[in-house]
């Protein structure tokens, strides 16, 4: 059994908050149009690192996955959300990012009562 080395942290997914959220903006949308909202959205909040191409690769990925859980009803090449699903994730996902702040929060704390 190989054992892994190596150190993973869970954080918050940015690409994903920002694609649920351009997809309850509007009613429906076209890949290019929607990627172009998410670039920006990232490009604003510093999360572009890996390059277009490979967000674009990523971001398309993430909207295909959401597709097939019947979160994104796709139709050609246009995207449409159902909304009441997509607002159940979304609410998953802030609960999620809220353990996460706290968690790190607390190890932070943790830290500086050990270094006291």
């Amino acid at each position: 059994m190989i054992k892994r080395k190596t150190y993973f942290r869970h954080r918050p997914d940015l690409v994903s908050e920002e694609l649920i959220a351009a997809l309850l903006e509007k009613d429906t949308h076209e890949f290019l149009d929607l990627f172009q909202v998410i670039y920006e959205r990232l490009k604003t909040r510093n999360a572009t690192s890996g390059g277009q191409e490979m967000l674009r690769l990523r971001v398309y990925e993430k909207l295909q996955m959401l597709a097939q859980q019947g979160l994104v009803k796709k139709n050609g090449k246009s995207y449409s959300a159902v909304k009441a699903a997509l607002k159940g994730r979304a609410t998953e996902m802030a609960d999620a990012k809220a353990a996460y702040e706290h968690a790190r929060v607390t190890y932070r704390n943790l830290l500086a009562e050990c270094s006291d």
